[in-house]
């Protein structure tokens, strides 16, 4: 029994100096509460409770930030309005620093308070407010974020003093949506990237934008998924997202292969004689297909497009040997039945120009390519090596196009032992 009472008083003893008390502020509550405190009065508090550098102290700044926001309509003259300003800055750093996320909801109130569409809010205060929610963790406020950083988005300000206003806020925006990390912030912040903002304020958007997708891992798939296959959306802003998104590093490869899919179909859905829409969906379609050779198909409508991508390359005005040699590349490294399929396809079309006497350079290059591609593929298939068999033995083709074929049958065996 005595080791027992021993052992609880070591407990006792040892629990005073583990679990450390909130600091005594009761001094500075009671100035700060009066009913009679002024404006003055209160700033004054908050300052000297600033410079105690105490920390544990997120009780303190909710109830001071309630009573503040309960008082508030008290304190009208301009020469309560530097006070205001004051305390409300002193609240923002003293809540962030403690994490108080049960203040949320006043601090949204004074994101209204200081609203730039009121004067004489210049932005600076409602920055801090906006910036206060997501370093406070208020999660629930995160889609009024968005839905404030969307409205900003859509109004592409002619007036040049509330341009310039609102390009304080909406960093703040931005700031709040990446802590928070939610994915109702990823569309409102791609739209800010892209928007009629400065390019220092574009290129923050950017940045915040690809911080988001990281920390959502592959959550963000179906939110680029969505921007891409939105009818409304120019081929600008599809390849804008999709771009945005080839910069992750967190999602997993079947998600990228499904989002690279979607670029791909979107690249050929859209219709548009623009020349300028038609390059840049050339952009997101070669960028796609270069992503397809990275991660692998994720559906089979893939290899009808990857098709139309070499034909449209090869029999266009110009051929475009980049994008075939890329189509080629990709059918390789996915090396599906279906990927060997369509290379045998490729090859064939070429055997035929060859029978045709619709032959040249280029035809010769492109048979010395297929042929190489399809001799690392390890392909046992029938057509395929028919198909080479007759090149080796044919007479119309040259001696080294003929050992093109010999070599890579011989690989194809020596792959089967």
């Amino acid at each position: 029994m005595k080791k027992i009472y021993v052992f609880i008083i070591i407990l006792l003893v040892s629990g005073t100096t583990v679990f450390a008390q909130e600091p005594d502020l009761s001094i500075y509550w009671e100035e700060y509460n009066r009913s009679n405190a002024t404006i003055s009065e209160m700033l004054g508090v908050l300052k000297a409770v600033r410079d105690e550098n105490q920390t544990g102290i997120g009780s303190f700044y909710r109830d001071a930030i309630r009573v503040f926001v309960q008082r508030l309509p008290n304190y009208t003259s301009n020469q309560d309005r530097l006070a205001i300003e004051e305390i409300s800055s002193l609240l923002f750093r003293g809540l962030s620093a403690e994490k108080q996320t049960d203040a949320a909801l006043y601090v949204w109130q004074l994101v209204h308070y200081f609203d730039i569409s009121h004067r004489p809010n210049d932005g600076i205060l409602m920055y801090e407010a906006i910036v206060t929610l997501g370093q406070i963790d208020a999660k629930d406020f995160a889609s009024y974020i968005a839905i404030l950083l969307e409205r900003y988005n859509e109004r592409s300000a002619v007036d040049p003093i509330y341009k310039s206003i609102t390009q304080v806020v909406v960093p703040g925006t931005i700031n709040a949506l990446e802590t928070l990390g939610e994915p109702v912030g990823v569309r409102p912040i791609f739209f800010a990237s892209i928007g009629w903002y400065d390019n220092d304020l574009k290129a923050i958007a950017s940045k915040a934008l690809v911080n988001l997708m990281n920390k959502l891992g592959d959550t963000i798939g179906e939110i680029i998924i969505g921007i891409i296959n939105d009818l409304f959306n120019s081929p600008s802003v599809k390849n804008a997202a999709w771009q945005e998104f080839l910069q992750t590093t967190t999602v997993s490869d079947e998600v990228k292969a499904k989002v690279a899919s979607v670029a791909l179909e979107a690249s050929y859905t859209f219709i548009t004689s623009s020349r300028e829409s038609l390059a840049i969906l050339r952009i997101m379609r070669v960028t796609a297909i270069d992503k397809i050779r990275e991660v692998g198909i994720a559906d089979e409508t893939e290899y009808a497009f990857l098709e139309r991508t070499y034909r449209e390359a090869l029999e266009g005005a110009d051929t475009d040997y980049e994008t075939i040699i890329l189509v080629i590349r990709t059918l390789t490294a996915v090396n599906t039945e279906e990927s060997v399929n369509l290379l045998t396809e490729f090859l064939r079309g070429l055997h035929y120009r060859k029978r045709s006497g619709l032959w040249g350079s280029r035809e010769r290059d492109l048979i010395s390519i297929i042929i190489s591609a399809i001799s690392t593929t390890g392909t046992q298939a029938r057509p395929t090596i028919q198909l080479l068999t007759v090149i080796q033995n044919s007479a119309i083709y040259t001696i080294a196009e003929q050992n093109w074929a010999r070599n890579a049958l011989a690989t194809l065996a020596r792959s089967n032992r």
